[in-house]
């Protein structure tokens, strides 16, 4: 038996159920705050109480493989597991088709072609009228590609092995001073690409992102509905997944077209 097998069955042991049951039932809430932001950004045929009960087993193997002589809070910890067995019940899912796969670059490529020729971020309705389709149409596309960024939530959550917490898998990486600065210029490129977004945009991103509330209680705010929120947050990373993706090309092919320094044999000729 491995040294971290038999730590995790002492851990067991001196744990009674009762506390155990405690610690279940205090995090239970967080369960389903984690299943509803995720189901969110998903298609409405992903059942919720799928997401919840994975979630459940997730938090389960949190509280049983919880070191307090590690500097890390159960909360913080059981969080990266719930989320990390949500994601990973999804990937079993085919909850992604491969042709909403290429109605989602279709669109990007046409946000891409409409801000060359226009200088600016196109409109819905201008994107619309490009691919063809009704305004309405076009919304209920959008409605249709939530979650086609959920790559963003698994990279966030990749498992860095056996029992180490995500706290310190993080300061590991915060470490690195190419990590810390690649980290630095990519969100200067966010700040700079969320800054062409529209307004409403913009509050549904700082609203769902940095406030954490769900689309519903985003929709309630601004007065619109759910589907909406989910609509405009859809069309809000695709556009960032656009300006992105056309600004990292363009750096580096600003890169690829500087003048090399000369051959220090031939600078010694000279």
């Amino acid at each position: 038996m491995s040294t971290v097998t038999t730590k995790t069955e002492t851990r067991r042991q001196e744990m009674s159920q009762e506390e155990r049951q405690r610690l279940l039932e205090d995090n239970l809430p967080e369960v389903r705050y984690i299943a509803r932001r995720i189901h969110d950004r998903l298609p409405s045929h992903v059942n919720f109480d799928d997401l919840v009960h994975a979630g459940i087993l997730g938090l389960i193997d949190a509280v049983d493989k919880f070191d307090p002589g590690k500097n890390v809070q159960l909360k913080s910890y059981a969080r990266f597991r719930i989320r990390g067995a949500i994601l990973d019940s999804l990937r079993q899912l085919d909850w992604s088709p491969r042709h909403l796969r290429r109605q989602a670059r279709r669109i990007e490529e046409v946000n891409r072609e409409l801000s060359a020729e226009l200088g600016r971020n196109p409109t819905e309705p201008e994107i619309a009228q490009k691919l063809g389709i009704s305004l309405e149409e076009f919304q209920h596309q959008l409605g249709e590609l939530r979650g086609l960024d959920l790559g963003s939530l698994q990279a966030q959550t990749e498992d860095y092995g056996g029992e180490e917490p995500l706290s310190s898998a993080i300061a590991q990486q915060e470490e690195d001073p190419f990590q810390l600065a690649a980290r630095a210029e990519m969100r200067g490129l966010l700040a700079e690409g969320i800054e062409q977004l529209e307004a409403k945009e913009k509050q549904v991103l700082g609203l769902y992102y940095l406030e954490e509330l769900t689309m519903k209680e985003v929709g309630v705010l601004l007065d619109v509905g759910e589907s909406r929120v989910s609509q405009i947050h859809t069309a809000a990373l695709m556009r960032l997944r656009s300006w992105l993706s056309a600004r990292i090309n363009s750096n580096a092919a600003g890169r690829k077209s500087q003048p090399k320094l000369a051959d220090s044999s031939k600078r010694n000729c000279i």
